[in-house]
């Protein structure tokens, strides 16, 4: 069984930067695209970011591009999202997900609170 468990969330500044990673845990990690979601209060969960199997593609939702970016080690089963320049308005719970047998993305870790003050 696929398990996922993010860590690096907390409390920061507007301006100010955090770094989420997730580590995975069963079936095999090079073989899955990962992504990061999010969801705050009272709305959808969103898209933020991905990558390829293998890490040579990455995409970002366009709110976030610039100032975030995704990275996976193969070689410690993680992938990491660096956020830079935080807004107030990225303040949400941070998902990583990995991608299933079918391609979607079927697995979630328990998420992270990323908060940013003004």
């Amino acid at each position: 069984q696929v398990q996922l468990v993010e860590s690096g969330g907390g409390l920061v500044q507007a301006g100010g930067s955090l770094r989420l990673s997730c580590v995975v845990s069963g079936g095999t990690f090079s073989s899955r695209a990962m992504g990061w979601f999010r969801q705050a209060p009272g709305k959808e969960r969103e898209f933020v970011a991905t990558i390829s199997r293998g890490g040579g593609s990455t995409y970002y939702a366009d709110s976030v591009k610039g100032r975030f970016t995704i990275s996976s080690d193969n070689a410690k089963n993680t992938v990491a999202l660096q956020m830079n320049s935080l807004k107030p308005e990225d303040t949400a719970v941070y998902y990583c997900a990995a991608e299933g047998p079918m391609g979607a993305f079927d697995y979630w870790g328990q998420g992270t609170q990323v908060t940013v003050s003004s």
